[in-house]
């Protein structure tokens, strides 16, 4: 019964998790930076892809 109750314990308190947490969150801060840049900017960015495609059509 002792052995059971460790094991438990060892359940609640695990912390191999963490690091793959954080990083996910890294990941969502960084996936939600982008999508704001894309927001703000996106009529330049259009911009400079167009002129690309044109001048590559000359």
């Amino acid at each position: 019964m002792n052995n059971l109750i460790w094991k438990l314990r060892g359940l609640l308190t695990r912390q191999e998790g963490q690091g793959m947490v954080e990083y996910a969150l890294i990941l969502v801060l960084v996936s939600i930076v982008v999508i704001v840049i894309l927001l703000t900017m996106g009529g330049q960015i259009k911009n400079v892809f167009s002129n690309v495609v044109t001048a590559l059509n000359a």
